[in-house]
């Protein structure tokens, strides 16, 4: 029912710093990172100096090993300097979602206790400048160096990424300079005191249910989680991967830049998703890899100017972040040239990838309409939610892990901790899988996503892969929708395609006669966007609440 491979194959007890040696080593004249729309380039050899020029600022300015340093920005250049130079002297980055607001904001400054926060301006209509000095009046009168907040008496400095000066903070020129004042010797002998086993990493979850909770990861974590998602694409030095995903969330920062720093592949990175910089980065730098949620792959492909730009360097990538519609997963193959692509599945709090499938997976139905097998070093079991029993093979039930990849727990918070880590060490994904015959997983939906109809289940993914195939249909997301009859009926979002004129009736005509008349949509109600998490995850429970008020007790 498991798949395990004995540890001492696999796993490796490395710090990211050692990991950046190994690469810069083997290849040090190789482009490190690349950013297509202002001409920035790096190699290995450039990069890890920056790297450690940032890293020795640090600790002349006084950050401590086990200090948190929250990075509250969008994909700018010094972002994955940042990753490697705060691990480089035992600090833990704090990555922020970029979509905060003022309120959130407030919540992760103190529950978090950071120390140290790096920042840009802001992105579309949020002003992260004015937020902390609204938060942080204190920051205007005192002197850099010596600030002492009343509210978050932990907060000792602030940094804006960019040459531009803020009062009481520092400018990134100003930080490097620093670097001068710390030896090598010095430098070294902070970077002796360093395990894998160290917090390196802390991600707040994406906020698709819940309070955001703080998940600590290791360098062990992540930097074998990486690994091994690289080499399931068959990554070396000879790859060129755009990465458009968010680096505050794993996926842009472990199956992304450290699948990349593990093998040697360039990054080649955007700012922010944008389809044309994305489609011109992989045509300039032939890229052989992309990355994206379904919805940037879609956003790609219907693009008016898709036909025109080359994409037959393309061969392998990731689809992740969301449940992947097999029509978007067999246009990529098709019209991308992506005959390697892989999916991924897993949780922040698991490093974040459980399970894959890699790319020499030779059936395409299998490539589009699984979630591949256990990553190596790991176990991952289906269970009754219910009873805790194993479930056989074709019996949908929760899927759990165990294995290197586990979080050391939520910040601060030992009893939520408890409630998804169970006493056997299984992490409790609290998403709905089912495994076949030969170990591959199938992910059906969260457990709160299950559709009970009158005692029958409904899984909403298997609703939604087929209208995706409906012509005019872009995109579909089916939610339960209470019902006082059958306590809950069936409900779409479609998002119609350019130009198209889909009606509701079409949609039932659509599904009437080829699937069972219960998982035909009653309800169906047209957007232009889905509610999204900045990592690009669909907000399901958005979906819920909207058709709560829209059909109320139908």
């Amino acid at each position: 029912m498991t798949t395990v491979v004995q540890p001492d194959v696999l796993i490796r007890e490395l710090t990211l710093g050692q990991i950046l040696d190994r690469t810069v080593e083997r290849c040090p004249d190789n482009d490190a990172v690349v950013y297509v729309d202002r001409d920035y380039r790096q190699t290995w050899r450039e990069f890890a100096a920056d790297v450690d020029t940032v890293a020795k600022g640090l600790m002349a300015l006084g950050v401590q090993k086990g200090d948190k340093v929250g990075v509250w920005a969008t994909n700018v250049p010094h972002w994955v300097t940042l990753m490697f130079a705060t691990a480089r002297i035992g600090a833990i980055l704090l990555t922020i979602n970029t979509n905060y607001k003022s309120h959130e904001m407030e919540y992760v400054l103190g529950q978090s206790e950071m120390e140290t926060l790096f920042l840009i301006d802001g992105m579309r209509d949020t002003d992260y400048v004015g937020i902390l000095y609204e938060l942080v009046p204190e920051l205007r009168e005192q002197p850099r160096g010596s600030l002492k907040s009343a509210k978050y008496p932990h907060l000792r400095r602030i940094f804006y990424l960019g040459p531009q000066k803020h009062r009481g903070m520092y400018s990134m020129p100003e930080l490097m300079a620093m670097a001068a004042q710390v030896s090598d010797d010095d430098f070294q002998a902070r970077q002796d005191t360093l395990s894998p086993h160290d917090v390196v990493n802390m991600q707040y979850t994406s906020g698709t249910t819940g309070f955001p909770k703080g998940v600590q990861l290791t360098h062990y974590n992540i930097g074998n989680n990486g690994y091994w998602i690289g080499a399931n694409q068959n990554l070396s030095p000879v790859d060129r991967v755009c990465l458009p995903v968010p680096l505050f969330h794993c996926f842009g920062c472990v199956l992304g830049v450290l699948a990349c720093v593990n093998h040697g592949a360039t990054m080649v990175l955007m700012e922010k998703f944008d389809p044309v910089v994305e489609m011109m980065s992989i045509e300039r730098e032939r890229c052989t890899a992309a990355y994206g949620v379904p919805t940037m792959f879609i956003a790609v492909l219907e693009h008016p100017l898709f036909p025109k730009f080359d994409f037959s360097s393309l061969r392998t990538g990731i689809m992740a972040g969301s449940p992947c519609p097999v029509k978007t997963m067999k246009e990529c193959v098709e019209k991308m040239h992506m005959n390697e692509v892989t999916i991924c599945y897993g949780l922040t709090e698991s490093s974040p990838v459980m399970t894959q499938t890699r790319y020499d997976e030779p059936d395409l139905m299998r490539k589009c309409s699984t979630v591949g097998q256990v990553m190596p070093g790991m176990e991952v079991l289906v269970v009754n939610p219910e009873t805790h029993e194993v479930c056989p093979p074709g019996v949908p039930g929760e899927m759990c892990v165990r294995g290197y990849n586990i979080m050391k727990g939520y910040y601060n918070q030992p009893e939520e901790t408890a409630r998804i880590i169970d006493a056997d060490g299984w992490l409790h994904s609290g998403d709905i899988g089912v495994m076949d015959e030969q170990g591959y997983f199938a992910i059906t939906g969260r457990l709160k996503d299950l559709i009970i109809r009158g005692g029958e289940n409904i899984d909403p993914k298997e609703i939604e892969d087929f209208i995706h195939h409906m012509d005019g249909v872009s995109d579909v997301q089916v939610v339960g929708v209470p019902s006082k009859k059958y306590g809950e009926d069936t409900g779409a979002f479609v998002i119609r395609k350019k130009g198209a004129e889909v009606t509701t009736e079409d949609v039932a005509d659509y599904c009437r006669g080829k699937i069972a008349w219960i998982k035909i949509p009653k309800y169906v109600h047209f957007l232009t966007e889905f509610p999204m998490t900045a990592s690009g995850k669909i907000q399901k429970y958005k979906l819920r609440e909207l058709a709560g008020e829209l059909w109320p007790e139908a």
